[in-house]
Parts: structure tokens; sequence; C-alpha cells
């Protein structure tokens, strides 16, 4: 979000507006930005007509996975950008190879606002290259080579700086100085970084934190006759959101190498099922097919499956249905019923 990836923001958390609009023109030499947020990635497949996926698989990723696929299928060009052979890339018009993170320099800025530098380790395989030099060399192809006149991982970095006032006291330099790297706000290179945000004052005009009441509003698929469970789904402690890397590491897919459900004894003795059943859970979007863990760590009613597997793709299952105000999907609850 800080360099500008949301929907709603410029680099920098600055929200999309007249004036941010402004700023960023004249920085980057270029009119006509967008001064209205974009559409978040949950809305935009029913809009684009061509897509450029970098780094992430919707196919997986994505609630109603079998709508997603169908949708990026119709797309007319699908553009995939990764690291592996993704889900997502088999279904791909072009796939550019990129290199991981021990194989190219640069920055990386963690949820706690930690910015480290990356040094490369290993020359990438094959044909795989850096994400800024595949960006870089699209926007030469493409006649904007002017606008993205950057030769280093370095130069890059220091247009952040220049543009993002909390970035401005982060060096390369400093960066290689420091162990454990430096947190924005860091607005000056004498400054320490910033551990805890807040501390004496809040964002606001009276510098107090605000606390708000909001609604319930239940969710969009509730238990019913014909789905009687609750479905939510996570992740397991060996595995990396679609598994994109942990299931082709041998030493963490091996400790799960399959998808699973896990059910509660008394929800297990009433359908008949064993640990160890093969049974399949089915949603108003699709099914899948899984193995039974019997175990009192979930509820009665609730099925748990975690989302890494291509085997057992648990948001085949999972409801689109947003957040009215963050437009998030319902990953966490839909109906689902279970049979032998």
């Amino acid at each position: 979000g800080d360099m500008g990836c949301l929907n709603v923001f410029y680099p920098g958390l600055k929200r999309v507006s007249e004036d941010v609009v402004k700023i960023f023109e004249e920085a980057w030499g270029v009119e006509n930005l967008p001064a209205q947020p974009g559409l978040p990635y949950t809305l935009m497949l029913e809009k684009v007509e061509v897509l450029y996926v970098v780094g992430t698989n919707p196919v997986m990723a994505a609630p109603d996975a079998n709508g997603v696929r169908r949708s990026l299928e119709a797309l007319d060009f699908l553009v995939v950008q990764d690291i592996f052979p993704t889900e997502t890339a088999q279904l791909a018009d072009v796939v550019l190879p990129a290199a991981t993170w021990v194989e190219r320099e640069g920055t990386h800025t963690w949820v706690d606002r930690r910015v480290q530098k990356i040094n490369q380790l290993i020359e990438p395989p094959g044909e795989a290259k850096p994400d800024w030099w595949i960006v870089i060399q699209l926007a030469e192809r493409m006649g904007y080579g002017d606008k993205f006149d950057f030769s280093s991982p370095e130069e890059i970095f220091e247009e952040v700086r220049r543009c993002v006032p909390t970035y401005a006291g982060i060096s390369y330099e400093r960066l290689g100085q420091t162990i454990g790297g430096i947190q924005w706000p860091c607005p000056t290179e004498d400054h320490p970084g910033t551990p805890t945000m807040f501390v004496q004052k809040f964002n606001t005009p009276d510098g107090l934190a605000h606390f708000q009441t909001v609604d319930y509003n239940p969710p969009a698929e509730l238990p019913d006759e014909e789905y009687p469970y609750i479905l939510t789904t996570g992740r397991s402690i060996f595995h990396y959101h679609t598994g994109t890397m942990t299931r082709r590491t041998p030493r963490l897919n091996d400790e799960v190498p399959h998808g699973f459900v896990q059910v509660n004894p008394a929800d297990a003795a009433r359908s008949g099922i064993k640990n160890g059943d093969v049974v399949t859970l089915r949603s108003r979007r699709g099914s899948i097919v899984v193995a039974a863990k019997v175990t009192a760590e979930t509820p009665a009613g609730v099925l748990f499956v975690p989302f890494h597997f291509d085997d057992a793709c648990a948001n085949v299952l999972t409801n689109p249905a947003l957040d009215p105000a963050c437009k998030m999907p319902e990953y966490k609850v839909c109906a689902v019923r279970m049979e032998m």
C-alpha cells in the first residue's frame, strides 16, 4: 500500500485526490493521472479485457475459484509475471519469468514498516529477470522509456525517497550499514526511524484516538437444510498463501502434502465419518474432495479447510460476497455440505 499498489492510494499512502494527483504529475512529468480511486481487485475481473498479474495466484487465492478461472479464460489477453508456473500462469497468453529474492537486488518493506536491503546471492536461471527490469523493458517497448529511465534498483529507490516523505531519510548506504533495517517514517538521514507509531499523538485534528462502533451485518450466506455447515478457511503452519513456493519445498510439503478438512467429533459421528475418510465438500459454487481430520479443535457445525492446495482448492467453495466498506470477500464464512 505504501508504494501505491492499492486502488485508493498513490505512493506514501496518499489518498487519491486532485491535490495529490498534481504532486505526482509534477514529480513524474506526466499529465492526466487518475483523480478517482480505481477498482478493487475483487471487482476488476468484471470490467477488464486485458490483465497483467504480478506475483499473485488468483485462480487459487480469490473466492469462487471456478468463477475466477472462467473470467480469466474470457479475457482478451492475460500476462502473468511470476517465479513459478502457477495455476494462474497456466492460463496466460504470455508468461514473464521473474527472479526470486535471492536472484536480485533491491529493498523490501515489511508489514511493520521495516525497510531492508536485499543483496543478490546467485544469478537467476534461464530467462528469469528481476521484476524492475521486466517493467522497464515493457515501458521502453510501449514508448514510455523516458519515464522509466532507471538502470538499477538504487535509482528506483532514490525516486521513492523523493516522492514519499516517510522514506526521505532512508538511503541505500544507510540500509547497507544497518542490521535489521529502518522503519518509516524516517524523514531525514539523521532520523533513527520510527519503531512505534503514534506514541505522542494520533494523526487526528485533536491528536486523540477516536473509537467508533459499527453495526453488525450477518454473513451473506448462512447454513440451511441443504448446506448445513459453516466453512471457514485458513492456513497450515507449513505453507504460505497458495503454496506456490512451499508446495515446491520438500521439507515443508512433506509435513502437509495435501488438503484436508477438520471435522468436529460430533459432526463426524452423526455423518458416519472416521478419521482419514475421503469426503466431498460442496457449496453453491463447486466441490472439492479431501480427507477428513476428526478433531475437537473445530467447533460443532463448522468445517475448516486450508487454502494452499491445488488438489483441494478451498476457494472453489468460498463466497465472493463483498464487505460493503473494504470490498474484501467473505473468505471465512460460507455454507457447505459434506458427503461421503
